[in-house]
């Protein structure tokens, strides 16, 4: 609960931080992008270009974590296969059992 509250608190902050980054930047130039061309202030600018790294950094983030995820699926049916092939899916570990006695510790 605390953290979601957090969470939103920060957001909320980052939020405002950007309305006043962007209002004590006004500065106007042009864009041109392929067939378009139009004028945006300094503060949107960046703030978009900003914006799209994160998410750019989000969807990288998100195929390897999926990436990961796949891995850990086949090395899963790796270890149930292996342990199928072995007879040991199921079986309890085994206890320590103390070692047999030598025949030369019985001599004596």
């Amino acid at each position: 609960m605390l953290r979601r509250v957090a969470m939103g608190f920060v957001l909320a902050l980052l939020v405002v931080l950007a309305m006043l980054f962007t209002a004590l930047n006004q500065q106007l130039f042009e864009v041109d992008v392929a067939f378009l061309e139009f004028e945006v202030s300094s503060g949107l600018a960046l703030l978009i270009a900003f914006a799209a790294g994160l998410l750019a950094g989000a969807f990288a983030r998100a195929r390897w974590v999926a990436e990961l995820l796949a891995e850990r699926g086949r090395l899963r049916q790796a270890l149930r296969l292996a342990e199928a092939r072995l007879g040991t899916a199921g079986v309890a570990p085994e206890q320590d059992v103390e070692p047999a006695a030598s025949p030369a510790s019985d001599a004596r």
